[in-house]
């Protein structure tokens, strides 16, 4: 049981975390889309995922 509320803990601080970037570089139109596989790499690996996809959404666009 504790398992389970640890990775739903992490699937929903994933999930802000993807939302309050995404509400900070509105501006820049450089948004992540929030769906299963962006919240379960932010989940897994933690910030530097989340720096992985900006550097992939930058360079690709």
């Amino acid at each position: 049981m504790k398992k389970v509320l640890k990775i739903l803990r992490k699937i929903i601080i994933s999930s802000f975390l993807l939302y309050g970037y995404n509400l900070l570089v509105q501006p820049l139109n450089l948004m992540i889309p929030i769906n299963v596989i962006t919240v379960s790499s932010v989940a897994i690996l933690g910030v530097p995922a989340l720096l992985a996809l900006v550097l992939i959404l930058v360079y690709v666009y």
